[in-house]
């Protein structure tokens, strides 16, 4: 798998992330821990992304 390709694998998984903490958000009866945990989970992506695109 070259570089690029798995760059964007992360951001797909990012994004993916993103929409399931929207929805998270959004849902009756939160649940802050799940929510907490996916946002951890896309900012460590985030920071792969970063790391190796730099």
């Amino acid at each position: 798998m070259s570089l690029s390709s798995h760059v964007e694998q992360l951001k797909k998984k990012h994004s993916n992330l993103s929409e399931k903490v929207e929805q998270a958000q959004r849902a009756p009866g939160i649940d802050t821990l799940h929510v907490a945990d996916l946002k951890k989970e896309k900012l460590r992506l985030k920071q792969e992304i970063t790391r190796l695109s730099s």
